[in-house]
C-alpha cells in the first residue's frame, strides 16, 4: 500500500493554505456543523481543511498529472491549485509521457447550482486547466446490483480520481422501486466499474466517507487494487497497483517515482 498524507501535531493548516495561495479556505472553514441527518442543505458545504489538505498533497507527493473528481466543491480549487505548482515543476518531463490531458482537472456533477460556485471560485483565482461537466444521474445496476450511474462522463485518462458526488438526492428513476433519495439510503455509484479496465496502474482513488459505496466497489473491482480505509480522516484509497501496461505506462510509473 502507498504511504498516504497525514496530519501531524504540528502542522498549521491555516498557514499552510495561506503559504500555497489557498486563504480564501480559512474563514469559511470556521463555519458551523452539519448535523446528522441535514443531508440536504441550501448552502455549499465549509471546507474541511485537514481533507483538503490530504487532497492537495496526495497530488504533488504522488505527481499527479490528470484529475478525475465526482462531485464539485471547495476539493476542486485545492487540486487545480496543486495541479498548478505541478505544471510549474513538471511540465517539461510530462510532455514526453502518453498524457494528452495534462495537469488538467475534470469535475463532474448533477447539481448545477454547486457547479456554478465551483466556476466562481476557479474564476476568481484564474487557475487553468480546470473543466466542469453537468450530468443527470439515473438509478440503474451493475452485475444485478442496484447502483447509480452519471449519463455522460469526460473522456479523459485520470491517473488521480476523487469520489465525492454524485448528490444522492437527485438521481433520476428507479430499480424496483429502489431510489436512493432517502434519509437512510446511500450513495452507491458504479461508473468507476464500468471503465475500470481503462485505468492505467498507478492509478490512485481517494473515495471521501462514503463507506457503503467504497465497499460495493472493493466488492466488484477485478484488477489489482491495494486498499486501506483511513478511519482518523474517514477516507477509502485504492491504489492500481499492476506490471506496467506497455513502454508509455512504464516512462509514467517512473516518472511518479523519480526523485526530481
Amino acid at each position: 500500500m502507498i504511504e498516504t498524507p497525514q496530519i501531524t501535531p504540528d502542522l498549521d493548516l491555516e498557514k499552510y493554505f495561506t503559504d500555497v495561495g489557498l486563504g480564501e479556505l480559512v474563514a469559511p472553514s470556521k463555519a458551523r456543523d452539519q448535523s446528522v441527518n441535514e443531508l440536504v442543505i441550501a448552502d455549499t458545504y465549509k471546507p474541511e481543511l485537514k481533507d483538503l489538505y490530504r487532497l492537495h498533497r496526495f497530488i504533488l507527493d504522488f505527481k499527479r498529472t490528470t484529475v478525475l473528481e465526482f462531485g464539485v466543491g471547495w476539493s476542486t480549487l485545492v487540486m487545480a491549485n496543486a495541479l498548478a505548482i505541478n505544471r510549474g515543476k513538471y511540465h517539461r518531463a510530462v510532455a514526453n509521457l502518453r498524457r494528452n490531458n495534462p495537469f488538467e482537472i475534470h469535475a463532474v456533477d448533477n447539481e448545477r447550482n454547486y457547479l456554478e460556485v465551483a466556476k466562481a471560485r476557479i474564476s476568481a483565482t484564474r487557475l487553468a486547466g480546470v473543466h466542469f461537466h453537468c450530468s443527470t444521474v439515473e438509478m440503474t445496476t451493475f452485475n444485478g446490483r442496484i447502483a447509480t450511474q452519471f449519463a455522460k462522463l469526460p473522456l479523459i485518462s485520470p491517473d488521480f480520481i476523487y469520489l465525492d458526488g454524485p448528490d444522492q438526492f437527485n438521481v433520476q428513476g428507479s430499480i424496483n422501486g429502489i431510489n436512493t433519495a432517502h434519509n437512510d439510503m446511500m450513495p452507491m455509484a458504479c461508473d468507476l466499474l464500468r471503465f475500470e479496465h481503462f485505468l492505467t496502474p498507478g492509478t490512485i482513488i481517494v473515495v471521501d466517507g462514503r463507506g457503503a459505496n467504497a465497499r460495493f466497489l472493493r466488492c466488484n473491482f477485478q484488477r489489482g487494487w491495494t486498499y486501506n480505509y483511513e478511519e482518523r480522516y474517514d477516507q477509502h484509497v485504492f491504489y492500481l497497483d499492476e506490471p506496467p501496461l506497455g513502454e508509455y505506462n512504464k516512462r509514467q510509473l517512473n516518472f511518479y517515482s523519480s526523485k526530481t
